[in-house]
């Protein structure tokens, strides 16, 4: 097994760094200090450059490339900042992707080039106040009548709410229990009846926005069906994908804290010497890279396995989890490595610390994660219900 980049594969990540490491910064600090998305400007830029719906079908305006290329473009921008990059992953890893998958031609046609052209974000609406992790529990309903459907419930801790232009909406659509009543309505901004609480404000993630979400008779066209009752198993498919979005942004936070404590050991003097100097040091070095390799590699696994289609749920969770695991503890390790310096704003690792939390909760927390192993390895899931 090769694990060397092609040549187009390093041009590709070089190109992105370069960009990154250039234009990125200022707005990144921007972002972190508002607490504000990326401009639409932002948003055109990216994709002037092709960095949004890199793995979607050029036909729809995309990319037309691998998962794996999406992967070492997202990367590339994370590192800068989650905030900044948390456009690209929306349109590379998230909800368009289910879309590009599952939904019918006319709603590919109608929404990618949207994407891809930076005029349209999407968010994925899954979680309620009591189906988070037990999300087959959820109680949203679309109904369909005729040739509308109509919408009722609350949604909560959706990535992008009240900033994106446009939702996939997981709600039950049939009175069949569990996931086989579940499928997935496309919802549009500023539709009657579709409204937003408060905007939570995060540890972390600045820039994303986050707030409850209300249907109160929400009526879309027929045609904004993404995947009827019975599609749960299509949706978590492509969920899998986001899975890997989501390690990489942790993989991102975590090698740039990395990058930066490895250039402050060997300029930091303490005792007379560089710190680099201190075998303590060097073991802290060390592991953090072990970590790093290793949860890049798993991640590698997953994406290239997929091929064109969708990663498998056991590869997917396993990187997941590792790297969630990884980036906290890499973060934490810099940050104690820089002492009073890594604790100040002033500096780049509190912000590190603060965004690696948030990946193991968001899109699955860990927990949920090795539950999803665990199920893979015996070919079957478990009942987290039975007493």
């Amino acid at each position: 097994m090769d694990f060397t980049l092609t040549e187009e594969q390093r041009a590709l990540q070089d190109t992105v760094r370069r960009f990154a490491q250039t234009e990125l910064p200022d707005i990144a600090r921007q972002i972190e200090e508002t607490d504000e998305s990326p401009s639409l400007d932002v948003m055109h830029r990216f994709a002037e450059l092709g960095l949004l719906g890199v793995n979607l079908p050029e036909e729809y305006g995309g990319g037309g490339m691998s998962h794996f290329e999406a992967v070492l473009v997202l990367e590339e921008v994370a590192k800068i900042s989650v905030g900044v990059a948390f456009p690209i992953f929306e349109s590379c890893f998230g909800p368009a992707l289910a879309i590009a998958h599952h939904a019918p031609e006319e709603m590919r046609e109608r929404v990618l080039p949207k994407v891809c052209s930076g005029d349209l974000i999407v968010a994925v609406s899954m979680s309620e106040p009591n189906a988070g992790s037990a999300l087959t529990d959820l109680t949203t309903k679309a109904r369909v009548d005729g040739g509308k459907v109509v919408i009722n419930g609350q949604k909560r801790w959706s990535s992008g709410a009240g900033h994106s232009g446009a939702y996939v909406v997981y709600c039950r659509m049939s009175d069949e229990p569990g996931a086989k009543g579940i499928g997935a309505v496309l919802v549009e901004k500023g539709t009657e009846g579709f409204s937003f609480g408060k905007r939570e404000r995060h540890m972390g993630f600045r820039g994303v926005y986050s707030a409850d979400m209300f249907f109160d008779d929400v009526v879309v066209p027929k045609e904004n069906i993404i995947v009827p009752a019975g599609g749960f198993k299509k949706l978590m498919e492509a969920f899998d994908l986001e899975r890997c979005g989501n390690t990489t942004m942790s993989i991102a936070v975590a090698q740039s804290a990395f990058d930066y404590v490895l250039n402050y050991v060997q300029e930091r003097n303490q005792f007379g010497k560089e710190i680099i100097e201190f075998q303590a040091v060097q073991m802290q070095i060390a592991e953090m890279k072990m970590k790093l390799d290793a949860a890049r590699l798993l991640l590698y696994r997953s994406v290239i396995n997929a091929e064109s289609g969708l990663p498998k749920v056991g590869e997917s969770s396993i990187a997941k989890c590792f790297a969630n695991e990884m980036t906290r503890e890499v973060t934490g390790k810099a940050m104690q490595l820089m002492g009073g310096y890594g604790y100040s704003r002033e500096y780049p690792i509190e912000q590190k610390l603060r965004d690696s939390w948030g990946w193991g909760i968001a899109g699955g927390s860990i927990d949920i994660q090795k539950t999803n192993i665990a199920a893979a390895l015996v070919g079957r899931r478990f009942n987290q219900r039975a007493k």
